[in-house]
């Protein structure tokens, strides 16, 4: 067992990473947040706005010297993120390895492949707009939906997924109808029969289902019912129901709190 000193930091501006919805305070943080997230800090994470942050915040007047001076000579910028794990001393020498190794592993990705893991990862952080605008500009690629149906048709799953999650159900159709076209998977339509439920009626009215079996819509109907229950039991409706056991001005008090959190993940995810 090892002890790790950590050094004495007194931010008073701490560093805002708007993705996750976070605010760093210390220069272990701004470690930690790079060795567990490649793909939100492969592209331009290191900035000038980082570095203001490290200098007169870290007080680390030697290691933003080093970014810039490093940024200025428009050399591998992976190195940028080598050499903050480096200076802080956080992580020991073989842990930034495995991280250099990650690093090299993604860059080697196919060009698609590589956008869509961004996608992926924005999508899992709920930052639907982001991810959406990301599995977008894979499809834009040149010989984008001819190289490789597969993936072709899991981008437009994806994307399909995304506007689901914005709640805007005519993309989410489009995108899930030009995903079955490349392959007739039978979990795409299994999500477009899904979306026919959850649409407005206005908007549901205009979905055409491709045909399927009786069989299908009755487990697919068991499906969206199980979820239903399962729903009953999410967090969400157990915060609403704890609030309504209140009285009535903790009530209103946690009621407002909880919807300015629901707007806040809201504009997260657009």
């Amino acid at each position: 067992m090892s002890l790790l000193l950590c050094r004495q930091e007194s931010v008073t501006n701490p560093y805002y990473i708007e993705p996750m919805g976070i605010r760093i305070w210390s220069s272990q943080e701004l470690s930690y947040v790079i060795y567990h997230n490649p793909l939100l800090v492969m592209d331009g994470f290191v900035d000038e706005h980082l570095i203001a942050f490290i200098r007169v915040e870290l007080d680390m007047e030697f290691l933003a010297a080093k970014l810039e001076k490093w940024m200025a000579s428009k050399e591998d910028k992976d190195q940028l993120l080598f050499i903050i794990l480096s200076e802080c001393g956080y992580y020991p020498a073989a842990e930034q390895a495995r991280f250099r190794q990650q690093v090299t592993a993604l860059r080697k990705l196919p060009q698609a492949e590589y956008i869509k893991q961004k996608g992926d990862y924005m999508f899992g952080r709920k930052q639907y707009g982001k991810a959406a605008a990301i599995y977008e500009k894979v499809l834009e690629l040149p010989g984008a939906g001819t190289a490789n149906k597969e993936l072709t048709e899991t981008i437009w799953c994806r994307l399909g997924c995304t506007y689901a999650r914005m709640f805007q159900f005519p993309k989410a159709w489009t995108a899930f109808e030009k995903a079955y076209g490349c392959c007739q998977s039978q979990e795409i339509l299994k999500r477009m029969y899904y979306l026919t439920r959850m649409g407005e009626e206005s908007h549901s009215r205009h979905f055409h289902l491709p045909p399927i079996t009786e069989d299908q819509k009755a487990m697919w109907e068991k499906d969206i019912s199980e979820a239903g229950e399962r729903a009953k039991t999410s967090d969400s409706i157990l915060k609403l129901e704890g609030l309504f056991q209140k009285d009535s001005i903790k009530r209103t008090a946690g009621a407002l709190k909880l919807i300015k959190q629901w707007k806040q993940e809201y504009r997260g995810m657009m």
